[in-house]
């Protein structure tokens, strides 16, 4: 499927919670969207288009902290990040670990060096840090809270 192809696909599925759909490169599409609606995009996203989750990163910037989550369709060389932006005094979101299990570690590993709340992950215990830093310091932030 062409890039044109899947942004007209997802803007017909979620209508509302797509913020903003561009283009990186010529396979390449970066698909801002509400937290709100980061399951149900990613299991469309897998269950329909077939694309496979990669990883995710996180970083704190001006918006706040942002994630990017990082998909593949390997068939056609698509790739897809869906970025969300969290409010940087509570930033929280839905787990994917209900959607791909391999979202696991990742999750546990933005929770703990970034203080992302995943709601609903499974095991949000640390996976780092045992004793590396103080509890409630998340050293990726830029103000290190």
């Amino acid at each position: 499927m062409r890039t044109e192809e899947l942004t007209g696909t997802l803007k017909s599925a979620f209508e509302k919670g797509l913020l903003n759909i561009g283009q990186l490169k010529k396979r390449r599409l970066i698909v801002h969207i509400m937290p709100e609606v980061l399951v149900s995009v990613a299991r469309f996203m897998h269950k329909h288009l077939h694309f496979r989750f990669i990883i995710a990163s996180a970083m704190h910037t001006k918006k706040g902290i942002e994630i990017l989550y990082h998909f593949s369709d390997d068939s056609s060389g698509n790739i897809i990040n869906l970025q969300v932006v969290l409010d940087e005094n509570n930033p929280e979101v839905e787990s994917l670990t209900g959607v791909f299990v391999a979202a696991d570690w990742i999750e546990r590993e933005m929770h703990e060096i970034m203080g992302i709340n995943f709601l609903n992950h499974p095991n949000l215990e640390k996976l780092l840090s045992e004793g590396n830093w103080a509890e409630g310091v998340y050293p990726y932030r830029k103000d290190n809270k």
